[in-house]
């Protein structure tokens, strides 16, 4: 049990610095939640029950606009397909885990959780309690994000429009993406998808978001798929 604790906390560290960035995350989202019509409680709900910072903002945006319900589902599926990979990136070291504990990590999945992880478990390999990291990487970030979207939420609108919070996101992925991005398939997937999503920008419902996914994940799976094990750049 010693051994576990260790790891969770080692999980935790690892996940601090970008904590930092999902903080003011969490607070604008919990202010554009209000905005878009949510009540402080559907608001709040949304970041216990979904748990996916992206998904929600591109949730409370299509609110906001009257977006068809099954446009803002669709789109939310597309958004989150990516949590597909990091399971499949995953499994290898999680398979021995009780199913309890599959649904449990599942749920705390995320890319700030996923980034460390992996390079965590890419470094150390299958361990009987690695999947603490994990853990501890997750239940860190899921904390920050109900306490951000709280603050959020009670701000609501007294948060300075000219308070540059919302750079806080792109700064964070970038500092989380960029050390995983080791292979070619891995590169080409980030620089296309960022492309498209430049590109189609202005397309309505979010549509160009739901392309930009849809072609970092075809063209990164193709390449793989081409690619001889352990190919790097």
């Amino acid at each position: 049990m010693n051994e576990a604790k260790k790891i969770f906390w080692d999980g935790v560290r690892a996940e601090v610095p970008l904590l930092i960035g999902v903080f003011p995350f969490g607070m604008i989202y919990g202010a554009l939640a209000l905005n878009a019509g949510l009540s402080p409680v559907e608001s709040q709900m949304m970041s216990s029950v979904l748990f996916a910072g992206s998904a929600q903002f591109v949730t409370a945006q299509l609110i906001q606009s009257a977006t068809p319900g099954p446009v803002i589902i669709l789109t939310i599926a597309v958004v989150n397909l990516r949590h597909m990979l990091y399971s499949a990136s995953l499994a290898p070291y999680l398979k021995h885990l009780s199913m309890k504990w599959k649904i449990l990590l599942s749920y705390l999945l995320t890319d700030e959780a996923y980034a460390p992880s992996v390079l965590n478990y890419e470094g150390k390999g299958i361990t009987p309690a690695g999947h603490w990291f994990l853990l501890g990487a997750g239940f860190s970030l899921w904390f920050t994000w109900q306490v951000s979207t709280a603050f959020g939420i009670f701000l609501g609108a007294r948060i300075p429009e000219e308070l540059p919070l919302d750079f806080a996101l792109p700064l964070t992925f970038i500092a989380m993406v960029v050390p995983t991005l080791k292979k070619r398939p891995m590169i080409a997937a980030a620089l296309s998808a960022g492309v498209i999503a430049l590109l189609a920008y202005n397309l309505p419902y979010k549509l160009g978001l739901i392309l930009a996914a849809l072609t970092g994940i075809i063209i990164g799976t193709m390449l793989e798929s081409k690619a001889s094990p352990g190919e790097m750049l």
